[in-house]
């Protein structure tokens, strides 16, 4: 499998304020790496830079190979697809109108998601929460992205919708996408994924495969825990 998306010493945040310090992570082609950790661990500071939605502070952010510092936009146009926490769909446009704006295959995301066929000309902000996130996903999916990046897909949605969405991104997975997916529930996220990363005060405090970390779950809530109750300034 080849690499898709690398951080090497990455460092991000706001501002001069640094929120991730000296990350390095891999996503490669056909897998989901679940990335976990406690609220303020730093998961969407990450996510937003691998995208180009916030400028490195240093270190590097490597995409199909090569360095890149581009903004979202450039890299979503060589593959990158992001759904983040605010549901990126237009709510005064209709689902059809959605998926033509983002160059998508209408055709491919109704067979993505037969739940949206019914809604293709309904105006998306009278859809249901999970309607819209199919939807986003979708808009990701249906233009066949090469790397796709999940922050909290599952927020607010009920637990038959979560699994309905994270089997699209294991079955996008399966296809050959790769897949960094940021989830609050710990055991849903472990049963889609291949290798897992937990982060604490902004560094990766536990690493490894899923079916073992699935077997130290009391290893992961230590790590949240240490994560919480770590003075500032001190790393794990």
């Amino acid at each position: 499998m080849s690499t898709v998306l690398e951080a090497v010493g990455l460092r991000a945040g706001y501002g001069n304020v640094e929120i991730v310090r000296d990350i390095d992570l891999r996503v490669d082609e056909g897998e989901v790496v679940a990335l976990l950790g406690p609220n303020g661990a730093g998961k969407t500071t990450t996510i937003s830079t691998l995208s180009g939605e916030l400028r490195a502070l240093g270190g590097e952010v490597r995409f199909l190979g090569a360095r890149t510092d581009a903004p979202l936009h450039q890299r979503a146009r060589k593959g990158l697809g992001l759904v983040s926490q605010e549901r990126a769909v237009l709510m005064d446009l209709t689902t059809r109108e959605n998926l033509r704006v983002s160059r998508c295959d209408i055709d491919r995301a109704a067979t993505l998601f037969p739940e949206l066929e019914p809604h293709l000309d309904r105006r998306v902000g009278l859809l249901s929460g999970g309607q819209q996130q199919m939807l986003a996903l979708a808009r990701c999916l249906a233009r066949q992205c090469c790397v796709l990046l999940v922050d909290e897909l599952s927020l607010g949605l009920a637990p038959i919708i979560v699994d309905r969405l994270l089997q699209a991104v294991r079955q996008a997975a399966d296809a050959g996408t790769a897949v960094l997916l940021v989830e609050q529930h710990i055991h849903k996220a472990l049963t889609v994924a291949d290798r897992v990363l937990v982060m604490a005060r902004g560094t990766i405090a536990l690493e490894g495969d899923a079916d073992d970390l699935l077997n130290r779950l009391d290893d992961i809530q230590g790590a949240y825990m240490r994560g919480e109750n770590e003075p500032s300034g001190r790393q794990l």
